[in-house]
């Protein structure tokens, strides 16, 4: 049976690098996915800076799940030329950190289209992105995430499918729950395309709240994944439960969440207490 490993976002522990490593020390993680550092994000660090952060992780004996980077998050009509030099950055990135993989979305529509009938756009947006990561040795993993083309679980199977295996999944059960998606339906859909996992969980009423206390049915997921996989698998703790306050705004519902918290350290030490019960 195939073995979990823990990862996370520990940027929404603390702002600073070194208050995430001492935050993954504490927990006993010994793996990150890197998106913000010292309120940088990924994509736009120096080469210097990101020896300083190899350096660090050295240091403390960690290493890089994934790179949280924001690649595919642009709209189709936008710099693509510039996005694909931004791609390039965060591939050189990650052959330094030692990540194999970049996690990443697929485009929302230029202003008054329907990204579902732009799926040659997107598409080739995404070719294009593979044949830089190819060069890199890295593979691309792409997040399902409202708006984007791969919001949906067939969507996301389109694309999966449409790269004969290139591209893989970061299955997030909870931007489904989002959706309005049954997650483990989603899952038995594209578990053959699965690299990792993100984990957060949500109501279908449109909070997000801490794992195993809303809809997304992680530990039956993650459980179902154990006895599925051929090789052992990172789960990347993304709670968004500090960080997404305004999340009913943005998903145009009302409800009051249950789950509050006075700052990110407690927000954050409560979903990785509860994962583990998970898990």
């Amino acid at each position: 049976m195939a073995k979990i490993i823990l990862s996370g976002f520990f940027d929404e522990h603390s702002d600073s690098f070194d208050g995430q490593l001492e935050a993954m020390k504490g927990y006993g993680v010994k793996n990150v996915e890197i998106r913000h550092v010292d309120k940088k994000n990924v994509s736009v660090l120096t080469k210097e800076e990101v020896a300083e952060v190899k350096a660090k992780l050295d240091n403390y004996g960690f290493g890089v799940s994934a790179i949280g980077s924001p690649l595919g998050k642009i709209k189709l009509d936008g710099d693509m030329d510039a996005h694909m030099e931004t791609a390039r950055r965060v591939f050189e990135t990650a052959n330094t950190l030692g990540a194999e993989y970049i996690r990443m979305f697929s485009f929302y529509a230029p202003d008054g289209k329907d990204i579902t009938a732009m799926r040659s756009e997107v598409i080739d947006a995404l070719g294009r992105m593979l044949d830089i990561a190819k060069e890199h040795g890295v593979t691309l993993c792409h997040e399902n995430e409202a708006e984007i083309y791969g919001a949906t679980p067939e969507r996301c199977l389109d694309l999966l499918e449409s790269f004969g295996g290139e591209l893989g999944c970061v299955f997030d059960m909870g931007n489904f729950v989002l959706e309005n998606e049954e997650p483990v339906a989603a899952y038995k859909m594209l578990r053959e395309h699965i690299r990792y996992f993100h984990i957060k969980d949500a109501l279908y009423e449109g909070a997000i709240v801490p794992p195993g206390c809303g809809n997304a049915k992680i530990g039956e997921i993650l459980s179902e994944h154990k006895a599925f996989a051929k090789n052992d698998f990172f789960i990347s703790l993304e709670p968004h439960l500090q960080l997404f306050s305004g999340l009913n705004a943005l998903v145009g519902r009302s409800f009051e969440n249950p789950y509050k918290y006075n700052d990110a350290q407690s927000a954050f030490t409560d979903a990785y207490n509860k994962l583990l019960e998970l898990i």
